[in-house]
């Protein structure tokens, strides 16, 4: 063992160099009648071989619509089997998957989209909360897509300038299949497969490119942690346009046999306890606000949840009086936490069943295998151990770069190939890591990353907002909460309700400010810089003294 915080994972296992269609292939041959995916709210289910089937015949279905490997396509959906039918069959077909937030606006779509240049988009109808094609029409009423060739409805009913996703599935249903296994058979582990926006630490979004190499071995090493096998049955209740559903869920179980299974389209904690029940599911994922809520239902106890015996909570740092509740109330012996970022495919520290139980509720465990990191000091020299600084990921993992943006890869990744985070840790004498915070300003609330320099530009195109800061602030419930400190114009009355319809339905909704004061001024440093620490304090003294801390 070293003094310094450096680890280097286990090397044993072999890295895994196929596709993600040869992964897929090599599922339909050795589990063919087992279930691959159960999407209880659309009462579907697919076998392996049948998943297989459907994603070769939707492969075809895009390529017949005149889709070239390398194009990219969108997919602006909640969780549904055909979210799934889609990743799979633009990784057979060589087209980089574009996943899309389901609560995306018209300006966010309308980025996206561009700055990747999507050439088809795959889209619900509407969700509980939002008109997709609504949103989408209008943007194409303004020209705003000039790149968008192929619009495709989920659903078997055709609509005018759209496809229907059903008619695609059978016009690929029975055709040759010659071309796609051409195509297939040309593609490369390291080939780009997925695009999947971060605000990440700096700026506006940007497109985390990822290979099928990235995300397949941390599929692979993800389930192996937790012993996944064809007899497990894992709840998917976190989005699957995050690594943590697509990658960590769905490839996960490809990998390993096991059944994907999808409660509802969005986080519902009732309808997930129903499902774990109802399913006998083994093992379950979330961000911790997700089994707070689940813990918390009215009618927890009278869900049999004796099957769960796994599953991973990430996506924000974990209480641990809530991991003890989890290991303890919901059955999960061997739960693991998991720590990442999307640019690392996404995990590179996760807990292991037999860690000591300290360890495992408040840390974030050991490095990943085939995964290289070191906790570096503000002059990027390597810490001792137990000493905080920024972590950095090399190895595997790390991401291709950020699409279209050579600047930005080189501000994250540096010469020598390592992925600077922005998050503060400490690495102890055991090797096990703790996440104590963020070097730069990014606030994560219930899971979500959001940078407040969007929020900033968003809120400065109001005409009677002069200046606006935006930071995090302590929130029981979602970890954090959006702040806004907000200078107006001069002679501008805004109130705070004002703000609020201002960015409804312009932004995503966890990134709407929930707090908001005026002010004349800013806190700055000698030097001009806005001193948000000090802003953040205060309002998080002031919430506490009103009883909302």
């Amino acid at each position: 063992m070293t003094d310094f915080s450096h680890v280097k994972g286990a090397t044993d296992t072999p890295l895994y160099e196929g596709t993600i269609g040869d992964a897929l292939h090599k599922a339909a041959h050795n589990w063919p009648d087992a279930p691959a995916l159960i999407s209880c709210h659309q009462n579907k289910t697919l076998s392996f071989s049948q998943l297989l089937d459907q994603s070769q015949d939707f492969a075809i279905g895009l390529l017949a619509l005149g889709l070239q490997p390398g194009d990219r396509v969108g997919i602006w959906a909640a969780n549904c089997v055909e979210w799934t039918i889609t990743q799979f069959a633009t990784s057979l077909a060589g087209l980089v998957l574009v996943n899309i937030n389901p609560d995306y606006r018209p300006l966010e779509l309308d980025y996206a989209l561009n700055k990747v240049g999507c050439k088809a988009l795959v889209l619900a109808r509407k969700s509980k909360h939002a008109d997709y094609v609504e949103m989408l029409e209008a943007l194409d009423a303004e020209d705003r897509l000039p790149m968008l060739e192929v619009k495709i409805l989920i659903g078997e009913e055709k609509e005018a300038s759209y496809q229907a996703f059903g008619e695609i599935l059978q016009n690929g249903h029975g055709q040759s299949r010659e071309r796609l296994e051409r195509i297939q058979s040309s593609l490369k582990a390291d080939d780009p497969i997925n695009i999947q926006f971060t605000s990440g630490t700096t700026g506006a979004p940007k497109g985390a490119t990822l290979s099928h190499k990235n995300i397949l071995n941390n599929a692979f090493f993800t389930g192996q942690a937790q012993n996944l096998g064809p007899k497990d049955r894992l709840c998917i209740p976190v989005p699957l346009y995050h690594c943590f559903g697509m990658v960590m869920g769905s490839l996960a179980c490809c990998l390993h046999g096991s059944c994907a299974v999808f409660a509802s389209e969005k986080f519902d904690a009732g309808a997930v306890l129903k499902t774990l029940d109802q399913e006998k599911c083994t093992a379950v994922y979330g961000v911790p606000t997700m089994f707070i809520a689940m813990l918390d239902h009215e009618d927890f106890n009278s869900f049999d949840l004796s099957h769960l015996r796994t599953g991973v909570m990430a996506g924000a740092p974990c209480p641990i009086e809530v991991m003890k509740r989890v290991i303890r109330d919901m059955n999960m012996s061997e739960v693991t936490i998991g720590y990442g970022m999307t640019e690392t495919s996404p995990i590179s520290f996760q807990t292991a069943k037999d860690d000591p139980l300290d360890k495992r509720v408040s840390t974030v465990g050991r490095v990943h295998p085939h995964v290289e990191v070191k906790i570096i000091d503000e002059q990027g020299r390597t810490t001792r151990r137990g000493e905080k600084g920024e972590l950095c990921t090399r190895g595997y993992s790390v991401m291709r770069g950020y699409w279209n943006d050579k600047e930005k890869t080189k501000e994250a990744i540096d010469e020598d190939g390592w992925m600077h985070t922005g998050d503060l840790a400490i690495i102890d004498e055991q090797g096990y890591c703790d996440i104590v915070g963020r070097v730069k300003d990014m606030l994560i609330r219930g899971g979500e990353n959001i940078f407040p320099r969007e929020i900033e530009d968003f809120l400065f195109t109001h005409p009677d907002i002069a200046e606006a800061q935006v930071f995090g602030v302590y929130d029981e419930k979602y970890g954090e909460e959006v702040c806004a400190w907000i200078r107006l114009a001069p002679n501008a009355h805004l109130s705070a309700a004002d703000v609020k319809v201002f960015c409804k339905d312009q932004i995503a909704h966890f990134k709407v400010p929930r707090y908001i004061r005026f002010v004349d001024s800013f806190p700055m440093t000698v030097t001009g810089k806005i001193k948000k620490n000090e802003m953040r304090e205060t309002m998080n003294k002031a919430l506490a003294g009103n009883g909302k801390g």
